[in-house]
């Protein structure tokens, strides 16, 4: 073999170990990163959530990102029946530091992270007056 034909055997072993170390770096790189945390972003136009119906694993951290359109208030209130009912007799205009029960300017974006622990049906509503009969009614289906 001559000198410049076992350079390039050498030259070509080092390149490929240098490329199988890369690659299993990399995999392993991808091996300890989480999956990244689902979003759902739902826009509100003309008094109207969309989409209306979304689906979302159970026991996972979930954003939603709440993008209202519509040049008046909003709130997006998800829960049962049994918080809706208090929701409709409730005059509380802000909903500080309650992920399910978020208040959106109009022409402006909130952002909120939750995490559903059961499966089931849940309804997002907008009870501000008249909002709610107007059709401002999705829901949430928790998939366990």
């Amino acid at each position: 073999m001559s000198r410049s034909v076992a350079r390039a055997v050498r030259g070509g072993l080092v390149v490929a170990a240098l490329a199988a170390v890369a690659g299993a770096a990399a995999l392993a790189s991808a091996a300890n990163q989480s999956p990244s945390q689902p979003e759902i972003v739902i826009d509100i136009r003309y008094s109207h959530f969309d989409p209306p119906h979304i689906t979302v694993p159970v026991g996972v951290p979930v954003t939603i990102r709440l993008r209202n359109e519509d040049p008046i208030d909003h709130e997006w209130i998800v829960g049962d029946a049994a918080l809706h009912a208090v929701h409709r007799t409730s005059a509380e205009p802000l909903h500080p530091h309650i992920a399910t029960e978020i208040a959106i300017p109009a022409m402006s974006e909130r952002t909120t992270t939750i995490t559903f622990q059961a499966p089931g049906e849940l309804a997002y509503i907008c009870h501000l007056p008249g909002h709610e009969a107007y059709g401002m009614v999705g829901w949430v289906t928790v998939e366990p």
